[in-house]
């Protein structure tokens, strides 16, 4: 990702009210679009990735399988689907499960207020993760996560704290169809 991205500037409809540079947007704490992409395995296991140590924000922090800002004139899923093959190395039919918003400021200024939304996936094959945007990942079981979280929430981010509980819900009321396409 270059510095002079542009992201989708939003109101809380979702509805794009322009655009501007990506760091400018974070600095200045003004609504953008986003995504994120939660990754299962047939067993149930969710693909969790730890942010590269070079990261603007949360650096070394667990989160879900890849997330980012779709480009002015890009479609939301066409921009999950690539940095999905870009940050982890595979290509993966993704389903939009739900859209939320969230604002969390950081130690270096900056600040995400973003519109996210929320892709699903499975995946059974290799992970190839771009080692300057990923510094680990696994696929660990919802129950542990789950556990993780309540006890060591500083380990994720802060997206993933917000999201986590409302995927385990999402997957509860669909978890048989979701399953099916494996």
């Amino acid at each position: 990702m270059t510095a002079a991205k542009q992201v989708i500037l939003v109101n809380e409809a979702d509805e794009m009210v322009g655009s501007m540079e990506k760091m400018e947007a974070h600095r200045k704490a003004i609504l953008h679009r986003a995504f994120s992409v939660f990754i299962f395995n047939a067993k149930g296991e969710m693909l969790l990735q730890q942010r590269a140590h070079n990261k603007y924000h949360s650096p070394n922090l667990w989160t879900n399988a890849c997330c980012s800002h779709p480009a002015p004139g890009e479609s939301t899923q066409e921009a999950a689907e690539q940095r999905l093959q870009e940050e982890m190395g595979f290509i993966t039919p993704l389903q939009k499960v739900f859209e939320f918003t969230y604002k969390a400021e950081f130690e270096n200024g900056l600040t995400e207020y973003e519109f996210d939304h929320v892709f699903g996936g499975l995946y059974n094959g290799v992970v190839a993760p771009d080692k300057t945007e990923v510094h680990d990942y696994c696929f660990k079981n919802m129950r542990d996560i789950k556990e993780s979280l309540l006890l060591q929430p500083g380990k994720y981010t802060v997206w993933f704290r917000i999201a986590f509980p409302l995927v385990e819900k999402w997957l509860g009321e669909q978890e048989s169809n979701f399953y099916k396409a494996v």
